[in-house]
């Protein structure tokens, strides 16, 4: 069962994927010779001198370039979002090099794991799912990822300055599907792994408070395994047929437009829309934002008992004392990458077999439209 398949094996299955997207990304890695400085070598970094800070980042300009690049480093392509959404670069002030990413969108509408763990009916959420967002990219790049600094940025979901971001943006917008203006609080960020169970986001403690807690596992629909230009053609083909959903890809008209694209193109041709199901299960977590996140989210109470959320650097102390200090000291491989190795990682992962050193939240949960 490709559930069983380990990591290598879920990295091979998304090689051709990620040749497509790198070959759609050749002008930006032209100028990636620009935006290499912003990577680390080793030798940039102290385990013990890290300083992350959270930079929201606009749609344009070269921190948006930045944050591009750095993506295409992970083995399994990283998402572009869904709705509304909100990039971060995480940077280590220490030496002004590019230790992360986090990016937050809209969440799926059905995630059966998340829905049960928050007890949801219905109504519930179709009311309250705005009070929730996906981190669909989150991950530490080199060679920080080597010294566990990808739980330390798993813990920043938790922090003042993302939930300060989101009231920002979003706390008082006009909802599109429901076409009114309502004050959003955020209750919850979701988030899966890109190759099964995750090593990295389990047990996700420091000094007994829980960042992120599992949830299980998703059922493995999604269309990764579609190529960009089949997709084209069976959007072409519903376009010949006049269907609605050729063109139904804006926000509010349903979610995952191009799983929608794909089922009713293989009905139509006589095709099960099984074919999605391409069974490789991804691992979900929560990151609850208040202790009353699950009432609030359920409609059993009007506001979340929020206790005082913690800075990035409040977090990032403690969870350089629990992971990344110790790491550093057992595993000192780290000092050994040169950023200029970054070119060779992007382009080996186009080979087969081809070995990778990190595990980043690709976007996973946001293929899962019927999970």
């Amino acid at each position: 069962m490709l559930n069983e398949l380990n990591k290598d094996a879920i990295r091979e299955l998304h090689r051709v994927h990620r040749r497509d997207k790198l070959l759609a990304s050749k002008a930006l890695l032209t100028r990636g010779s620009s935006l290499i400085q912003y990577i680390a070598s080793g030798s940039d970094v102290v385990p013990d001198a890290i300083r992350p800070r959270l930079e929201v980042i606009d749609s344009k300009g070269w921190q948006s370039d930045l944050f591009a690049f750095a993506s295409l480093y992970w083995s399994v392509p990283t998402s572009h979002g869904y709705g509304r959404r909100i990039r971060f670069l995480c940077w280590d002030d220490s030496n002004g090099k590019l230790l992360g990413l986090l990016a937050l969108g809209d969440p799926v509408f059905n995630l059966a794991v998340r829905d049960s763990f928050i007890g949801w009916s219905g109504k519930d959420r179709v009311k309250r799912l705005a009070c929730t967002m996906d981190a669909y990219v989150l991950g530490a790049l080199p060679p920080y990822n080597t010294l566990l600094c990808g739980k330390l940025l798993a813990c920043l979901l938790k922090s003042r300055e993302v939930s300060a971001a989101f009231r920002k943006r979003y706390g008082n917008k006009r909802t599109i599907i429901a076409s009114r203006k309502e004050r959003r609080h955020l209750a919850m960020i979701t988030t899966s792994s890109s190759l099964g169970r995750s090593s990295v986001y389990n047990r996700l403690k420091l000094e007994g408070e829980i960042f992120l807690c599992a949830l299980g596992m998703t059922r493995g629909y999604g269309h990764f395994h579609v190529p960009h230009r089949l997709f084209n053609q069976m959007r072409a083909y519903l376009i010949s047929l006049g269907h609605d959903y050729a063109n139904g890809h804006r926000y509010g008209e349903g979610a995952n437009w191009r799983m929608r694209v794909i089922r009713e193109a293989l009905t139509s041709l006589g095709l099960s829309p099984r074919l999605l199901r391409h069974g490789i299960g991804r691992e979900v977590f929560a990151c609850e934002l208040a202790p009353n996140a699950g009432a609030y989210l359920r409609g059993e109470v009007k506001h979340l008992r929020r206790r005082a959320l913690q800075s990035v650097g409040t977090i990032s102390e403690r969870a350089l004392r629990r992971w990344v200090i110790p790491r550093s000291e057992r595993d000192q491989s780290y000092r050994s990458w040169n950023r200029e190795d970054f070119f060779a990682e992007i382009g080996a992962g186009c080979e087969p077999k081809a070995a990778r050193h990190s595990e980043g939240v690709t976007g996973s949960a946001a293929e899962e439209a019927d999970c």
